[in-house]
């Protein structure tokens, strides 16, 4: 399917005007295939020739104006439309359309836990053509008529109120003007609720087997919902622009969701079966707040080309966690945002495949293109560069600015100029200067604290900024001071801190002694890379978890996890921080993004097993992966004994962490198959199908399971999650033959023996593991080898998948980088997984050279 280029857009943007899609979806026809017919009504400016897309099954028939064209026109996803006459058109086309098992175009699943079946549209980015024809970019908005035939048992929803007119036959009211990609129909035995707010039909659905769950959590998530849409309401000066709103979970999602007006998708794991943490409550919170705020910023206003799709993100993510904050109980968002999401941010930032927040026309032709941007740059490091702009200009302006933008472009297009010329008017701050040092460069900076003693015991400090592409990136910050406290052991205090402007603050004189810590952007308004100097490094390795306020500490955890990644600090003693502050430590974000990295970066990557190489060393005592599990293991207990008893709350959430984290991090079978025998870890919790899969999946890594007892729990659990719990468990079993039928199910493209997007996802997780690595040796060229034909066949959503999940990253080695560069040079990959592989070599590099920083192979 050829990509749309930019230039092909522009040309016929010019020549045409849509109007109105009439669109009527046939769901009736079977398992494999649907039925699309579309009406386009538009007018040509002038003379010329264009193209709709289409992806079809078969094209039964088309006619522009009344007049046959020919089907076999259609060549790959494009029918040429030669020789328009200036005025109004009338197009009409009539295909049969796939179903898709990648969660691209119309997905279709079916519940192995009570055979239903489920079909829902995901249209980003070049989608639509996979479900209906279309004039397929965002700047060509209409509106949207769509009729669906379904049957009789299943109810639909879409944009717009649906009304059943008989049995089977559904209508969605007309949408605004919308862009295509935004268009959504979702169908099947969904399991409803239905309310009313602020004069709008609202609900939530999901499929049958999860309607217990859904039922359990429907009244927090329909309160953080109301909470939400009304903070919205106060802050935006244009209303909601549409007429309902719905918020459906759907199986097998490939984002964690999708804006589309009036029916926000998002993957039904949100509908949770087992326990969570608040944390894990607070992120489903924070993507319901993203989401909404893209019905103003994104499906309002949308971006003209794919270049700006960091103002459709960066945009949404920062009003997800600020707003979530300040409407619901999950007031401390930003804290979770610095440990789960900012990392993410700084790591893509220093991969070669980097590029500006908002990258230039240029750097984003096409279509295909403009796909790989939907990374931590779009996302977390945006909406960094949107909080930095919020202290900069003020919050009270910043607003004013988004509320002129919405009014100029309201259901129209716009670009970051227009965006940047909003603000402009809101404010007297320089935002053109401001908005070119910060979105059009590329790079993390990374600010060091100089401190100067003086014999009279006072100092002085000042901030050393390196790293940025033109190394100006101003930063407005504060510097967090601290001492000890001296009535209690461990504790740090605060001074009133330092407000900052980098570069242009020179040194700052102090008295009163200096501080045990002298903290960098404390509180975490910008976005930079940070540096202890030794006092202060010193101060955290004894008081970490004394610090008051758990943003700072985040910050604090931060710029250890960048030094051992940068190489400057060994991955041992970010353990050692980790072994002696996480027992005492009480946010639950921190406890879970420590040992997240603690676990899958330093166990996994940074320190090497002990039969594959030299072990790293500290005090003349080998450190292996395994010395690290152990400690990990260690940790564990420490916080289970600390949290024994409560069933809710902080403490519940701590203790579930730990379970899971000891689970992962369990060196052998002992400890976790008694849990698994007696159902339940002494002194709480009960084992959920959550954990009793994580067990599995781990006791089937270290060899201690079968395949029998793999198949008796899916029999126990016959759900969704239950089947790749299964996939993955079999896939990890050390057996030459099961690792051999997990590879041939992972690379086979044969219709319906393919994988779906989840089963795929959860064989390949279950497949890699590094306490096997003599056993798939051979499998780490044959990856290289046959990556690149799965990818060119089954497109964009599976090859990304591959790239991340099915590439063998636990073999840190010269070895695997050479085979992975010479896939790049002849393997001809697609523009997915090149993009993955890039990132994935890169991370490769990097985990080799913590390494040999830290004296191992």
């Amino acid at each position: 399917m050829p990509a749309l280029q930019r230039d092909e857009a522009q040309t016929r943007a010019r020549l045409i005007d849509v109007h109105r899609y009439d669109i009527a979806l046939d769901l009736t026809q079977g398992e494999d295939r649907f039925g699309s017919r579309t009406v386009i009504q538009f007018t040509a400016r002038a003379g010329g020739d264009t193209f709709v897309e289409l992806k079809p099954a078969e094209l039964h028939s088309v006619t522009l104006d009344g007049h046959p064209l020919d089907p076999a026109a259609l060549d790959d996803n494009r029918l040429p439309l030669t020789g328009l006459t200036p005025g109004a058109h009338e197009l009409r086309l009539d295909a049969t359309m796939h179903y898709s098992r990648t969660g691209e175009g119309m997905h279709r699943f079916t519940d192995p836990a009570d055979g239903e079946s489920y079909v829902y549209t995901q249209l980003f980015l070049d989608d639509v053509q996979r479900v209906f024809a279309a004039f397929d970019q965002p700047d060509l908005k209409a509106v949207f008529a769509v009729t669906v035939t379904a049957p009789a048992d299943w109810s639909v929803l879409g944009n717009g109120i649906a009304t059943q007119r008989d049995p089977g036959h559904w209508t969605l009211a007309p949408t605004p003007l919308i862009s295509s990609y935004l268009v959504a129909v979702a169908a099947g035995p969904w399991h409803s609720i239905r309310t009313e707010h602020a004069g709008l039909p609202f609900g939530i659905h999901c499929r049958r087997s999860l309607a217990p769950h859904l039922d359990a959590d429907a009244e927090e998530i329909l309160d953080l919902t109301r909470r939400c849409f009304d903070r919205y309401h106060e802050i935006f000066a244009e209303p909601y622009p549409f007429d309902s709103y719905d918020q459906a979970f759907v199986p097998e999602f490939n984002a964690g969701a999708m804006e589309n007006p009036g029916l926000v998708t998002f993957r039904d794991e949100f509908v949770y079966r087992s326990a969570v943490t608040d944390t894990e409550r607070q992120t489903r919170g924070v993507v319901i707040a993203h989401e909404m705020a893209h019905m103003w910023f994104g499906d309002l206003v949308t971006l003209q080309w794919w270049d700006d799709i960091w103002l459709n993100e960066s945009f949404a993510e920062y009003m997800g966690y600020q707003v979530l904050a300040e409407a619901t109980r999950f007031t401390d968002t930003w804290t979770d945002f610095a440990v789960a999401r900012k990392g993410w941010g700084y790591d893509a930032d220093q991969r070669p495949s980097t590029h500006p927040v908002a990258p230039t026309p240029a750097d984003v032709p096409d279509t295909a293109s403009a796909l790989l941007n939907f990374d931590g740059i779009s996302y977390a490091k945006g909406a960094s560069a949107l909080r930095q702009l919020v202290a900069w200009m003020g919050e009270k302006d910043f607003l004013t600015g988004i509320n002129e933008h919405f009014a100029r472009h309201r259901f129209g297009n716009a670009t970051l100029a227009d965006f940047i010329d909003s603000l402009a008017r809101a404010t007297d701050r320089d935002v053109h200067a401001w908005a070119a040092r910060w979105l059009r460069t590329t790079g993390a900076d990374t600010l060091t604290p100089v401190v100067r003693e003086a014999e009279d015991g006072n100092w002085s400090v000042s901030v050393e900024q390196t790293g940025s592409q033109d190394g100006t990136r101003p930063h407005r910050l504060t510097i967090g001071l601290y001492d000890h406290d001296r009535t209690t052991a461990g504790r740090l205090v605060p001074r009133e801190p330092l407000s900052w402007d980098v570069p242009d603050d020179g040194a700052h004189a102090a008295t009163g002694g200096r501080p045990a810590l002298l903290l960098l952007n404390d509180q975490d308004l910008t976005y930079a890379k940070v540096r202890l100097d030794p006092v202060s490094w010193d101060t955290v390795l004894a008081a970490l978890s004394g610090l008051p306020d758990p943003l700072t500490r985040a910050v604090v955890w931060n710029a250890a996890r960048d030094m051992v990644r940068d190489g400057e600090l060994a991955p041992t003693a970010y353990l050692d921080a980790a072994r002696a502050h996480l027992p005492h430590e009480t946010d639950l974000a921190l406890v879970q993004g420590v040992l997240a990295f603690a676990r899958t970066q330093i166990a996994d990557h940074y320190l090497p097993s002990p039969k594959l190489s030299a072990p790293l060393e500290q005090g003349g005592t080998p450190i292996h992966r395994h010395t690290a599990l152990a400690t990990l293991t260690a940790l564990s207990r420490d916080i289970l004994r600390r949290t024994e008893g409560p069933e809710h709350g902080t403490e519940a959430g701590l203790r579930l962490t730990a379970v899971r984290a000891f689970i992962d991090s369990a060196t052998s079978p002992e400890g976790i198959q008694d849990w698994l025998d007696d159902g339940s870890v002494p002194g709480g919790p009960r084992l959920d199908p959550e954990l009793r899969w994580r067990i599995l999946g781990r006791l089937a890594t270290l060899g201690a399971t079968t395949p029998d007892a793999i198949d008796a729990e899916l029999a126990r659990d016959p759900s969704a999650t239950g089947r790749e719990g299964a996939a993955r468990c079999h896939a990890a079993l050390p057996d030459p033959a099961a690792k051999q039928a997990a590879w041939d199910a992972l690379f086979t493209t044969d219709g319906e023996a393919a994988l779906s997007n989840y089963l795929f996802t959860a064989t390949a997780t279950g497949f890699w593991a590094p306490e096997q690595h003599e056993l798939l040796r051979p499998y780490v060229a044959r990856y290289f080898t046959d990556v690149p034909a799965l990818a060119a066949a089954r497109g964009p959503a599976l090859a990304a998948a591959a790239g991340r999940y099915a590439f063998p990253d636990t073999f840190v080695e010269d070895e695997t980088l050479r085979l992975g560069e010479a896939c790049l040079t002849d393997g001809d990959p697609s523009p997915a997984l090149r993009r993955k592989l890039l990132d994935q070599l890169d991370d490769l590099r990097r985990a080799l050279r913590v390494r040999a920083a830290a004296g191992g192979a």
